[in-house]
């Protein structure tokens, strides 16, 4: 694993979570990599960071998808990528989802749900997300939000955010990020060539230093080798192409930077978790 302190930035961390050391399951309908231990991946090294518990990258063929199935006391949202989500659930949500939206369900109490790819002809790429509560037993709630491109390109954009954060909506549909009840924030951009977006470590809550994790989108397509495709490099150092992450801790006025140094787009996410 990669580990290095930015010259730049000495008191940021970082190590690496190389695309092709990712759990991974291919089960001809579904292609999946598992950047934390899930399903019959698992990895005592990767439980999750902090209350971040999975992040899966998910690519379902044509009219294939995920039954009706439980969860509960888990956050759970699902970031698309392309083609078409269908999400049916207990609570009475029946949705299509596209590129750009984000969905999110707080699971609560308990809830049953569904996820199906009805388009005969495309595959959908999506990322599904979960993280760990911070209040038990709460009543099932659904939230769906929608950000084009063009308010991703080369910026930072919060997409997903503690419920009490300012801006945020407890609304089902609205503008800003969807309200999340778990200490993380997620951020997208659409990189381009040669530009470079900054993160800002927040004040840590305890001694413990703030905790980032950033992960390139595999985009140019399906990939079990090693990364390619667009690259970004985190502050100087560590080089990142798609389906790759790394793990960062920094403290209050240390920052992330993420500069993109291929010659295309870079779609990525950026998580700061408490």
């Amino acid at each position: 694993m990669y580990s290095a302190v930015s010259p730049k930035y000495p008191s940021v961390k970082i190590e690496a979570r190389p695309s092709h050391e990712r759990g991974h399951a291919d089960h001809d309908w579904l292609k999946t990599f598992h950047t934390f231990s899930f399903a019959s991946y698992g990895d005592a090294n990767f439980m999750g960071f902090g209350p971040l518990r999975v992040i899966n990258e998910d690519r379902v063929n044509p009219s294939k998808g995920f039954g009706l199935h439980s969860h509960r006391e888990m956050e759970i949202f699902s970031y698309v990528v392309s083609g078409e989500l269908e999400h049916k659930d207990s609570m009475g949500n029946l949705e299509i989802l596209k590129r750009g939206d984000v969905q999110l369900t707080s699971a609560g109490t308990g809830i049953q749900h569904s996820e199906y790819n009805r388009n005969t002809s495309k595959q959908v790429h999506f990322l599904q997300i979960w993280a760990i509560p911070t209040v038990s037993k709460l009543t099932p709630k659904y939230f769906t939000r929608h950000f084009t491109d063009e308010e991703k390109k080369d910026v930072l954009l919060p997409i997903v955010a503690p419920i009490k954060s300012e801006g945020v909506s407890s609304e089902r549909e609205g503008n800003g990020p969807a309200p999340v009840q778990s200490p993380v924030t997620l951020y997208a951009t659409l990189l381009s060539p040669s530009k470079t977006v900054t993160h800002a470590f927040p004040a840590p809550v305890s001694s413990e230093p703030r905790k980032s994790y950033v992960h390139v989108v595999q985009t140019s397509g399906y990939n079990t080798g090693e990364a390619k495709g667009g690259r970004v490099r985190l502050n100087g150092g560590l080089e990142l192409a798609e389906g790759d992450g790394a793990f960062a801790w920094g403290r209050e006025g240390d920052k992330l930077e993420v500069e993109n140094i291929g010659d295309k787009v870079a779609e990525v996410l950026v998580f700061d978790i408490e």
